[in-house]
């Protein structure tokens, strides 16, 4: 006899043995002994519920797993629930700029660069008390103070040094992340310095990172973030951090940062977006020389390898709603926590079918970062932190 044939009949006589024990179960459950039933169970007050006009009669199925078992009521659903979403997941991206009045941001509703003195402190207040207490800070430099080689980025007293160090002297508990990258203060808005034939200088670049890097532990932060996808800027950071005292600060490297089109409304933000070039200085039009190719997979798996081995704390992925496959290789590849940033283009285009009545705003958006977290992500960085933290609350 096949082992095809053997099961078959194992099978059969399973069957055959379940409905003869099972024959006298049947019969006291059919219609015909509804009467005796009442004599089977406590007296009760509950109403049977009623069929709907026209439902068939029909014989239930002969099954030995019924799913919807396990989905029956909420504190079932709630109790078998795999991934559980809350504050302490999210890191809120805060824009501030050097002046005292908040400036909304056209192209993401809700969103404003914040006044660092007072703006900013408010929004951090408001999301601590929804249970956000981490934050990533990134600052519109004032084009006087922008230049080729960017070298406002280690200002000791430059904008985003000046705002970490209020923030932790403000809330001395607050976890504070930071952005390592040179194209909020460089004039041709890349994330390197650009050479006259539109080379990202690499090495050169990763030296005033790690500059960077200092001047922001210097001021108080917690975790350094390098977003540039240059090679070899994470054990650089971290070589330079050491040598300067800073064991303790973090590194949370942008380790699967893609050359996305879901980046547009960040750049209106800090007005960032690479410059037009020229005969004399060609600037690269986008970030394809650096940043990963939309299309790639297994490069990830190279940059994760590299970026563990070099120092990393965190590695993130970005953006994420797109690019989950990745979470979910990174979170397969290493013991390390994984972060995803859900960006500006994800949370404005949120943002635009919600206000045109085609979402669901806080249904979408919860379940936009619950995928995020169910992918592998471990913390997720999301414009609607604040927001999320007040409907889970509320939930």
């Amino acid at each position: 006899m096949s082992g095809f044939s053997q099961i078959r009949v194992g099978a059969s006589v399973r069957n055959s043995s379940r409905l003869t024990w099972s024959d006298a179960t049947r019969r006291t459950c059919s219609p015909s002994s509804k009467a005796a039933d009442v004599d089977l169970a406590p007296p009760t007050k509950r109403v049977p519920p009623k069929l709907p006009d026209g439902t068939p009669i029909v014989p239930p199925q002969d099954l030995a797993s019924r799913p919807r078992r396990n989905r029956r009521s909420a504190t079932v659903r709630e109790a078998f629930r795999e991934t559980i979403l809350t504050p302490a997941n999210f890191i809120y991206p805060i824009f501030v700029h050097d002046g005292e009045d908040d400036i909304p941001i056209d192209s993401m509703p809700g969103q404003s660069r914040l006044g660092w003195r007072t703006g900013m402190i408010d929004k951090v207040r408001e999301a601590r008390a929804t249970g956000v207490n981490q934050v990533v800070v990134f600052p519109k430099t004032p084009d006087h103070l922008k230049s080729a080689t960017a070298e406002e980025c280690f200002n000791p007293n430059g904008l985003a040094q000046r705002s970490i160090s209020l923030l932790k002297d403000t809330f001395p508990d607050l976890e504070v992340y930071t952005d390592v990258a040179l194209d909020p203060y460089n004039t041709m808005g890349h994330d390197g310095m650009v050479r006259s034939d539109g080379v990202i200088l690499n090495d050169e670049t990763v030296y005033y990172l790690c500059k960077q890097a200092v001047s922001q532990a210097r001021a108080g932060a917690d975790v350094i973030s390098p977003s540039d996808m240059m090679d070899g800027r994470v054990g650089a950071i971290r070589e330079a951090l050491d040598a300067e005292g800073f064991t303790n600060v973090a590194i949370m490297s942008y380790t699967a940062k893609y050359n996305s089109a879901y980046y547009g409304p960040f750049r209106d933000a800090l007005a960032s977006a690479p410059r037009p070039g020229n005969e004399e200085w060609r600037i690269p039009k986008d970030k394809a020389e650096y940043q990963m190719d939309p299309a790639n997979f297994r490069e990830c798996l190279r940059e994760a390898a590299l970026d563990e081995a070099e120092g990393a704390d965190i590695m993130m992925v970005k953006p994420a709603g797109a690019y989950l496959d990745i979470i979910r290789a990174l979170k397969d590849s290493t013991t390390l926590p994984i972060s995803a940033y859900q960006v500006s283009g994800e949370y404005s285009m949120l943002k635009a079918a919600a206000a045109a009545g085609y979402l669901n705003e806080r249904d979408a958006v919860l379940e936009s970062l619950i995928s995020i977290k169910r992918a592998g992500a471990d913390l997720t960085l999301t414009y609607f932190a604040v927001d999320a933290a007040k409907w889970l609350q509320e939930a």
